[in-house]
C-alpha cells in the first residue's frame, strides 16, 4: 500500500529530503512530533523580534534598544507556547538562552542599517502550483531598495563554509521563484543574513537559476512520489545525525523504524 504524499513542498522539506529521505518520512509523511530545541526556538524568537522591529517602529527609531524591547515582547508572546515552555529551562538556562538571542539581535545591526530598509512584506506566506506540485514558503522580508526587489532570509545558525554557500542559497532562490510566479517580477537580489557570525551571503537570481530551481524541485517531488509508492525511504548517515530527533529509530544506527510510531500521542479509546 502506497504511503500518502505530502500536500506541498517547502524549502526546508526539500532540504530535509535531500539530507535524509528517512528523516523526511518520519517528519513529513508520518508526522512524528519532534521535541523543541533551544536552537530552533531561539530562531523563532529572534525572527519575531525582527518582525516586530519593522512592524511597529518607524525607520528612525529602529535602534538596538528598540530591538531588545521587541525581543522582550516576543518572549512574552512565546512563553506559554509548547515550543518555548517545552524546553523546560531553569532560570539560569533561560538567562543564557535570552543572552544568546540578544547577541544575535545586536549582530543584526552590524549587517545593515534598519532605518534604510523599506519592507513591503514581512513573514510573507507564498504558494504556487507547478503541475501536481504545490510549492510554498514564508519570506522573512521582502523589500524595495531604490526600486529593486530584495528577498531577505534571516539565519540564526552558523554560516556554511564557502563550499556549501550555493546550497544554502537554494532556499532563497526558491522564494525568488515564488515571487516571479505570483508577482510577475523576479527579485533583483536575494540575501541570507547570518546573525551569529555576522555574515551576509548575497546573490542575484537569473532566469537560469529560477528555471534550475523549478527543475530541481520537480525532480525532488518525483523522487518523493517514487519513495511513497515503493515505501522506500533510505537513511543517509551524516554529521546531521547527531542532531536528529529520530536517530534511535534509524536502521543506520541499529534502530527499528517501525518503532518510531511510539512518538505519536496516544488516542483515547
Amino acid at each position: 500500500m502506497a504511503l500518502p504524499l505530502p500536500t506541498s513542498l517547502t524549502p526546508s522539506k526539500v532540504a530535509s529530503f535531500k539530507d535524509c529521505a528517512l528523516a523526511f518520512k518520519f517528519a513529513t509523511i508520518d508526522r512524528l512530533p519532534e521535541p523543541p530545541s533551544p536552537h530552533t526556538t531561539r530562531g523563532t524568537l529572534v525572527h519575531r523580534a525582527l518582525e516586530l522591529l519593522f512592524c511597529i517602529e518607524p525607520p528612525g527609531e529602529r535602534t538596538v534598544p528598540a530591538a531588545l524591547s521587541c525581543l522582550a515582547r516576543a518572549q512574552s508572546e512565546l512563553r506559554d507556547d509548547p515550543e518555548y515552555a517545552g524546553l523546560g529551562l531553569t532560570p539560569d538556562e533561560e538567562a543564557t538562552f535570552l543572552s544568546e538571542a540578544e547577541a544575535l539581535l545586536r549582530n543584526y545591526f552590524l549587517l545593515e542599517d534598519p532605518s534604510t530598509i523599506h519592507p513591503i512584506g514581512l513573514e510573507l506566506r507564498l504558494e504556487v502550483e507547478v503541475g501536481s506540485l504545490r510549492l510554498r514558503g514564508v519570506i522573512d522580508r521582502l523589500e524595495l531598495d531604490a526600486g529593486k526587489l530584495v528577498v531577505t532570509d534571516f539565519k540564526t545558525g552558523r554560516a556554511p563554509s564557502e563550499r556549501y554557500e550555493q546550497g544554502r542559497l537554494g532556499g532563497v532562490h526558491f522564494y525568488a521563484f515564488l515571487c516571479e510566479r505570483l508577482f510577475g517580477r523576479r527579485p533583483d537580489r536575494i540575501q541570507l543574513l547570518y546573525l551569529q557570525e555576522p555574515l551576509a551571503i548575497v546573490a542575484e537570481p537569473t532566469e537560469q537559476s529560477i528555471r534550475g530551481l523549478e527543475q530541481r524541485a520537480s525532480a525532488i517531488w518525483s523522487a518523493v512520489e517514487r519513495a511513497c509508492v515503493t515505501e522506500n525511504f533510505k537513511p543517509r548517515p551524516s554529521g546531521l545525525c547527531e542532531w536528529c530527533s529520530f536517530r534511535s529509530y534509524c536502521p543506520a544506527w541499529g534502530g527499528d523504524p517501525a518503532r518510531a510510531k511510539e512518538l505519536l500521542p496516544l488516542v483515547p479509546a
